[in-house]
């Protein structure tokens, strides 16, 4: 076909290009639009935000946890009222299926949401709970019960991190991993791509190289519990059936990279004081003895 008879003329030709490159970036950005309203979306940045502690009294490692006594205080406990002092945090309540951790919450002044004992997990609980709750939220910040120490300046950074980054669905912390940690399987290490986003979780030590030891020069990173989700896909992740990743490594987070969402994670300087196991009560006492932590 003769070129002119396709354009008419240069600025015709000119005319049609820059219409077409127009109209494709308005497909575009109305496709992103739609990605984002079904996966989370941006929302008004995402600006109302609560945070739930999911409780259970089961446990395969240490029944009870929450309610076991932190220097004279229920975990539980001190995990609300470290998390209360966060300001980006709207509200917060606990959420759990077993009446005496929700007895002993109201006892100090929470407000709870009793959720089935058929959820899974931790989110699955703070999904069920952000159902019941009369009050809509933007951002939902899962905040684990066995952190009486989490520092309120972290569930402030990854609710910052969420809200500015749109293509994001979830957001999370990490910290440096010391060495006694890297064979852990109760610590979990994650690694992360140039731009912060999460790449991979695991038990194991990751990046494992060829010769099966430790890198005393490698900067291995520990994933904190604290988590938080855009409430939209909070509701989608609980559709979501569980993943082969998830399930060999037990990590529910697993499940969102799975499924192709993007996860932001910050970098933070904590030390994780976790309760894991009975053992570790001793341990972390002692050391809010040595900070004076009372």
């Amino acid at each position: 076909m003769d070129q002119g008879s396709s354009c008419g003329s240069n600025s015709n030709c000119k005319s049609w290009i820059m219409y077409g490159l127009v109209t494709g970036a308005a497909i575009a950005a109305a496709a992103i639009g739609a990605a984002f309203s079904i996966r989370g979306g941006s929302g008004k940045f995402r600006s109302r935000v609560i945070g739930i502690i999911p409780a259970r009294y089961a446990s395969s490692r240490f029944e009870g946890k929450p309610l076991v006594h932190i220097l004279g205080k229920p975990m539980i406990q001190r995990t609300w009222e470290r998390a209360k002092l966060a300001s980006t945090l709207d509200h917060v309540v606990v959420a759990t299926d077993d009446e005496k951790i929700a007895e002993c919450c109201r006892g100090f002044g929470a407000d709870v949401i009793m959720t089935s004992e058929s959820c899974r997990n931790g989110t699955e609980r703070c999904n069920e709970a952000l159902e019941k709750l009369e009050k809509k939220y933007d951002i939902v910040v899962n905040i684990q019960g066995d952190e009486p120490l989490i520092e309120p300046e972290i569930i402030d950074g990854i609710v910052k991190a969420l809200q500015g980054a749109p293509d994001a669905v979830f957001s999370t912390a990490m910290t440096s991993l010391t060495p006694e940690d890297s064979t852990d399987p109760n610590r979990v290490k994650c690694i992360v791509d140039n731009h912060g986003y999460a790449i991979y979780f695991s038990r194991g030590l990751i990046p494992f190289n060829k010769s099966g030891k430790v890198n005393p020069n490698f900067p291995y990173l520990l994933h904190l519990g604290i988590q938080s989700y855009d409430s939209k896909f909070l509701k989608i992740y609980s559709e979501l059936a569980p993943t082969p990743l998830q399930l060999e490594e037990d990590l529910e987070q697993l499940k969102v990279l799975e499924n192709g969402y993007k996860m932001k994670v910050i970098k933070v300087d904590h030390h994780a004081h976790g309760v894991d196991t009975p053992e570790d009560v001793g341990k972390l006492e002692a050391l809010m003895r040595e900070r004076n932590l009372l």
